[in-house]
């Protein structure tokens, strides 16, 4: 079967555009496909999904798995330098890891927020998808996803935010926000 890699774009304000994304990942690392995530806001949190994805590396199989964190975690405008550094860093690791030939499938995760808080250019990562080798299966995450990647992308999921737990004082609930 010849593969035709696709880019699918995860956004809007409901919850579940990583979550989609990770079950995205799953799926395709049990049909035998090499996956790597890269996670563009996130760094040094541990997760329900980094300790799953963590197991899943332990697991001997032909394929890989791999997570990276590349973010430095909720973002601090004191220290928004350091964020953006963050971000073109994690820009040029997905640069590079795109055009590898290692990967059938790299998500990366909240780069659309990297755009959102003006860590990256829009133009930049669109840049991404422009590259993008026609087998690999392409993922971006975030709110708020600009028009210029919605058009560039075969895929668009919009999650829609109708009711959450949030609303109603309910704090994060371990191994469903994270």
């Amino acid at each position: 079967m010849e593969t035709q890699g696709l880019t699918i774009i995860h956004t809007g304000d409901g919850k579940g555009k990583s979550t989609a994304a990770f079950g995205l990942a799953l799926r395709a690392y049990g049909a035998g496909l090499n996956v790597l995530i890269l996670q563009f806001i996130k760094g040094r949190q541990i997760s329900g999904e980094l300790k799953a994805f963590e197991l899943l590396t332990k697991i001997p199989a032909e394929n890989k798995i791999a997570v990276r964190q590349c973010g430095l975690g909720f973002i601090d405008k004191n220290k928004i330098d350091e964020h953006i550094a963050a971000a073109e860093s994690a820009l040029e690791v997905a640069r590079a890891e795109i055009l590898s030939g290692k990967w059938d499938l790299i998500i990366l995760d909240e780069i659309i927020y990297s755009v959102k808080f003006k860590l990256l250019d829009a133009e930049k990562v669109l840049e991404l998808i422009k590259i993008r080798p026609p087998e690999l299966h392409l993922v971006l995450t975030g709110r708020n996803a600009p028009q210029s990647l919605i058009d560039a992308a075969d895929l668009v999921t919009e999650m829609t935010l109708i009711k959450h737990p949030f609303q109603h004082g309910i704090k994060a609930q371990r191994g469903i926000e994270f």
